[in-house]
């Protein structure tokens, strides 16, 4: 079994070392102190497991598994405490609360093995990400991964968004930034009093718009301050008219 440890604290990754010492199958792959390094490590390297710290600067342990995708799998070290976490029991990941001893981690590492062997579980890595993302709404902050790169976009930043399929473009600072992610999904995270959505494929930060401008007899656009033109929809302008004044 291919293993990636992540933590930010050296102790707490030589710990995982020692115990992981006990297993002849086991093979470390690598060993990264923050998610940057852990997005670039899971995404070149493809680990069968990931062990995963929860709390560390820049990207926590669930920022990383959104951006490095579900091909892997997580055990989650976290000081959280006992109560907390048994949000995640209801999964088929399993977690760590340190200070752990051998015995607890070894019984997570047989848990893992026993999932391994049921193939991909694509479906409770993805739900993990998505409960956990909902505990910390509305998002200050939008995560973009480009290949092993990783774009750290804040919502105060942002222009606005558009739809592109299933995608996402988002505009902030004079640049793009597409994202695996449908407009709704993100509506749904964003701070409804920051964003409005305008026209079915279009989400726009309230403090960027200049004016409303009517382009047609039914139709109007929103002026930005930067000059840029988007369309509104009829729906649209009512939210809009109502957000501005």
């Amino acid at each position: 079994m291919r293993i990636l440890i992540v933590d930010d604290e050296m102790l707490a990754r030589a710990v995982v070392r020692e115990y992981l010492a006990e297993h002849a199958d086991v093979d470390i792959v690598a060993e990264c102190a923050n998610g940057f390094e852990a997005v670039k490590a899971i995404t070149e390297l493809a680990p069968d497991l990931v062990l995963l710290d929860i709390q560390m600067p820049k990207l926590d342990g669930f920022e990383v598994a959104e951006l490095a995708g579900s091909k892997t799998r997580y055990i989650f070290a976290t000081a959280f405490d006992q109560y907390a976490i048994k949000a995640f029991e209801c999964h088929a990941l399993d977690y760590l609360l340190k200070p752990f001893s051998q015995q607890r981690f070894d019984q997570a590492l047989a848990h893992a093995r026993a999932s391994l062997a049921k193939g991909p579980g694509d479906a409770a890595i993805e739900q993990l990400v998505r409960d956990a993302a909902g505990r910390n709404l509305p998002l200050s902050r939008v995560l973009v991964r480009d290949g092993a790169k990783v774009h750290v976009i804040g919502c105060d930043k942002i222009d606005y968004i558009d739809a592109q399929d299933d995608y996402v473009q988002i505009h902030a600072e004079g640049k793009s930034h597409l994202k695996n992610q449908r407009l709704a999904e993100l509506e749904a995270q964003l701070d409804g009093a920051q964003f409005l959505r305008i026209h079915r494929s279009t989400i726009v930060n309230i403090g960027r718009i200049d004016r409303i401008e009517q382009a047609t007899r039914d139709s109007h656009v929103a002026i930005l301050k930067d000059g840029r033109r988007l369309p509104v929809s009829r729906s649209g302008y009512q939210k809009v008219r109502a957000a501005l004044l």
